[in-house]
C-alpha cells in the first residue's frame, strides 16, 4: 500500500499578518519501493509535504492517496492505525520519550502494535546494534548525544519494517561516518525489504543515495530527476 499519489496539494500558514505558502498545487507520484529525496532551501515545503503524506497535517485542498486509501479524508482512528502499522517517521526533533530507555523507546511502537514482549525486546536489541548503539540500550535520551538520540529515533522508525519511511533531515546531527552508515542501512532496507523511503534533506551526502531527487522551492516542485 506504499505507493503515493498527491494531486493539487495546497497548504498555507499564517505568520502574523503574512500568509506563507507551504504547498502550491503539488502533483506527485511515488511508486512502491522508491528511494526519494526532497531537497530545497528552508521554507521550500519539504517538511510540509512529508507531514501531509504521513497524515500529520491536512492540506487545505487536494488529494493524497496511499495505495487505495484516501489519506486526507481518513477519520482520526483509521488514520492513527494507518500510521501505526504502515509508516515509520524520523523527525528532526527526535520525539523520544524522556522517561524511557533507548530500548524502551524502540519497543514502544511494537508494544502498541501488540507484539509479544520477548519478540519486541529481541527486535529492539538487534536494530539498536544495527544503528551502532549496542551497549546503550538502557540509557535514557538525556544520557545520549544528539546523534545517538537520532539513531534511536531511526531504529524506532524502521524496527517493524513499515511500508513507508518518512524522514525529515535524518542526518542533521550525525558525523560523516554515522551518516554514511545510516544511509547504507536505509538503502539495504529499501532494496531487500522494498520499504519506500521519502527523505527531506539539505545534505548532499544523503542526496547521493537517492534514486530520485525532487527539488522544491516556495511550495512548488521545480525539478524531478532520476539518479
Amino acid at each position: 500500500m506504499s505507493s503515493i499519489r498527491c494531486r493539487q496539494l495546497c497548504k498555507t500558514f499564517k505568520q502574523g499578518d503574512e500568509i506563507i505558502t507551504g504547498l502550491d498545487h503539488i502533483d506527485l507520484d511515488i511508486d512502491e519501493g522508491e528511494f526519494v529525496c526532497l531537497s530545497g532551501p528552508s521554507g521550500s515545503g519539504k517538511t510540509t509535504l512529508l507531514n501531509a503524506i504521513g497524515g500529520l497535517d491536512t492540506p487545505d485542498s487536494g488529494e493524497i492517496h496511499m495505495g487505495d486509501i484516501r489519506v486526507d479524508q481518513l477519520e482520526r482512528g483509521p488514520l492513527a492505525d494507518m500510521r501505526l502499522h504502515h509508516i515509520g517517521f524520523v523527525f528532526q526533533a527526535y520525539n523520544l520519550i524522556p522517561v524511557l530507555t533507548a530500548q524502551e523507546n524502540v519497543e514502544f511502537v511494537m508494544e502498541v502494535q501488540g507484539m509479544a514482549a520477548s519478540e519486541r525486546a529481541q527486535k529492539a536489541r538487534d536494530i539498536l546494534k544495527e544503528v551502532g548503539l549496542e551497549g546503550m540500550e538502557d540509557r535514557r535520551p538525556a544520557q545520549l548525544s544528539g546523534g545517538q538520540q537520532q539513531r534511536v529515533a531511526v531504529a524506532r522508525a524502521i524496527v517493524s519494517h513499515p511500508d513507508l519511511v518518512l524522514a525529515d533531515e535524518p542526518t542533521a546531527n550525525l558525523d560523516s561516518v554515522s551518516a554514511g552508515h545510516l544511509m547504507g542501512l536505509f538503502q539495504e532496507l529499501n532494496q531487500h525489504h522494498k520499504i519506500t523511503f521519502v527523505i527531506s534533506t539539505h545534505d548532499k551526502r544523503v542526496m547521493r543515495y537517492a534514486r530520485r531527487l525532487i527539488k522544491m522551492q516556495d511550495g512548488k516542485i521545480i525539478g524531478d530527476e532520476a539518479q
